[in-house]
This record gives structure tokens, sequence and C-alpha cells, in this order.
């Protein structure tokens, strides 16, 4: 693993070799850390949801413990995050966005385990997250306010001639918007895990090292931790900046 090239990490590997019907239906290192993602989001919602007491049983004076409270800090912050931005009928979108903020946060951390997997460094994940809200708030948009939804690639007041220039811009920068909201992610996170696999593989070499050079692995390893520290950094910021602007998208439609 060490002897890597720094970009091997994200390399889709098969763990179990399932062909039915000349169709590819194999167990990935992808597959299943996007299933532990979504397993443990969903054990947690469910294993720190319960309203009953230690002795099961109904209580109003129920205290929640460690895991229910951390679970609720941050569904708070995403309902403060939420109402914050979208300023009509907010609670509605409360749900999908939870979700979407859990998944990637649990995505990003995963892939800080050593050896694990991080589904957030692809572009497939990026993509078809950044898509699938991009097209249901166009539908939301179009639900909405019908055909006046091709306003938004025509300014007011604009002449015929100065229309032809206009429109086109507007619809590019338009689809440029989930295109950056994936890329990114995406681009953050794998440009972090490939310096911490370039930092990594040089503090080994210095410790197999076996002459007084070798003291000089405390500072590779010094600016591994620091690295470290900036990678979990990255995660979260990465989750609040792909939130705020999916938030953002869906204010604008509205």
């Amino acid at each position: 693993m060490l002897n890597q090239a720094p970009l091997e990490q994200f390399q889709i590997l098969s763990l179990i070799n399932i062909k039915i019907v000349g169709l590819d239906f194999s167990i990935t290192n992808f597959l299943l850390i996007n299933l532990l993602g979504l397993t443990a989001l969903k054990s947690l919602f469910y294993y720190n949801s319960s309203k009953t007491n230690y002795l099961h049983e109904m209580s109003l004076f129920f205290t929640p413990n460690a895991w229910q409270k951390s679970m609720e800090s941050i569904s708070e912050v995403t309902a403060q995050l939420i109402s914050d931005v979208i300023t009509t009928h907010n609670e509605k979108y409360f749900p999908v966005i939870a979700v979407l903020f859990h998944f990637i946060l649990f995505s990003n951390l995963i892939g800080l385990v050593p050896y694990s997997f991080t589904a957030t460094s692809h572009l497939i994940v990026t993509f078809t997250l950044s898509f699938s809200v991009f097209i249901g708030i166009n539908l939301i948009t179009f639900k909405k306010y019908k055909i006046k939804t091709f306003s938004l690639f025509l300014p007011a007041n604009t002449s015929f001639f100065l229309a032809l220039l206009l429109v086109p811009i507007e619809f590019i920068s338009y689809i440029a918007k989930p295109v950056s909201l994936g890329v990114r992610l995406f681009i953050n996170l794998m440009a972090g895990h490939s310096l911490l696999k370039v930092i990594v593989g040089f503090s080994w070499s210095m410790l197999l090292l076996e002459n007084v050079i070798s003291v000089g692995l405390f500072i590779p390893m010094l600016v591994l931790t620091i690295l470290f520290g900036l990678e979990l950094g990255v995660a979260l910021i990465q989750t609040y900046v792909f939130i705020i602007l999916t938030c953002i998208y869906i204010q604008d439609g509205s």
C-alpha cells in the first residue's frame, strides 16, 4: 500500500466477482464504502431515536445519550442553515437536505480512516449528488413558474440582437452550477488525500533509514499530523459548502 502511487488509492477494486448473463454485479470497495456509510447513517438514526427510557417504558423525562445529542446537534445545525438561506417553506426541504448533509459528511469522514475508500473523491458520486439536486430544483421551479422559468436566461429589457449573445452565456453559466458543485467536492478531497499519501510514503521511507538521517522522520510526521487536521477540516467545510450552495440554488429557484 505504501509503495503505491498517490492516485492508486482512488482505484475501484473488485472484492467479489459476480457476473450474471454477461452483466457485472461485482462487489467493489466503492460499493462497500457507500453501503457502509448508508448503514452507519441509518443505524445511528434508528438506534438513537428511541422515546423510551432504560426500562423500555415511554417517558416524558427522557434523557438522550451522547450519540443522540450529537445527531440532534447536527440536525439543529442543518435546520438552522436551511432556515437562514431558504426564506419560505423551508421545512419541506429539511429531510432531503439532512440526508444529503449526513451522507456527504459520513463519506468524507470514512475516507480519513486508513485503508478505507473515499466515495466522494469520485466524480460519479459528486456529479450524481449535484445533478440530482439540480434536476430537482428545476422541476420545482418549472412547476411553480411554468414557461416563465425560461426568463432566467433572458434579462429584462434586452434587445433581440443582444439576446442572441446573452442567452447562450446565461445558459452555460446555469449549467455550470451543478458541474462546479460536484467538481468542488471531488477535487478538494482528491487533492487532500493525494497529499496525505505522498507525506505518508515519505515518512515511511525516512523510518526505514538506519542512520542519523532517520531523525528527520519527526519533520514529515509533524507535517502529516497537521495535514490530517487540515483534511478533517476540509471534510467538514466541503460538506457545509455543498449544502449551503444547494440551499442557495433552491432559494434562487423558489
